[in-house]
């Protein structure tokens, strides 16, 4: 055993988050191996981002979300042409609040479509392409939708709405 590894067994209530660096060193392994054996026809779509985000839910139970252009499969990386931005949905009393990072691209880019369930985020540029279906937790109504984009933030406030469906709506971005 080494010196490091007795100092935090008996340090062990002064480090409880050891487990992170544990899960990192996994992760990276992971990648790693991913990235070994790339089929050629992979190589046309750089860069290759892969990325989580790691939060609880409003039930207490963790919250894990997939980002990036890069999706591990059971038969190898799928890799796409667009990339997946990190989306966070954070449900307010009234709204809910989605948190969406563009970044490199300018406002006029961005194409938001929204259904009561659904908010599609899509963007086609030569340089940068983003896409993600955000499933909503709740009906929303898509009249009194309001986004602004800021710094590669999104910012999209959707009104909460009972269950009476409407057909998709275009969002204008401030």
């Amino acid at each position: 055993m080494s010196e490091d590894e007795s100092w935090r067994r008996r340090n062990r209530r002064r480090y409880p988050f050891d487990i992170f660096g544990e899960f990192e060193r996994m992760m990276n392994e992971m990648m790693q191996n991913t990235f070994q054996n790339l089929p050629k026809e992979f190589r046309q779509f750089r860069p290759y981002i892969y990325g989580y985000s790691f939060s609880l839910g409003p039930d207490g139970k963790p919250v894990i979300r997939e980002f990036g252009n890069v999706k591990p499969t059971k038969v190898g990386p799928e890799i796409k042409e667009k990339r997946e931005p990190l989306v966070d949905v954070m449900d307010e009393k009234d709204e809910l609040v989605i948190f969406a990072e563009v970044p490199g691209v300018e406002k006029e880019d961005i194409n938001l479509n929204l259904t009561e369930e659904t908010l599609i985020i899509n963007v086609d540029t030569e340089k940068r392409k983003y896409y993600k279906e955000v499933e909503l937790p709740t009906a929303v109504d898509p009249k009194s939708t309001k986004a602004s984009y800021k710094n590669g933030v999104l910012e999209v406030h959707l009104k909460k709405v009972g269950k009476e469906k409407e057909k998709e709506k275009r969002i204008p971005i401030e």
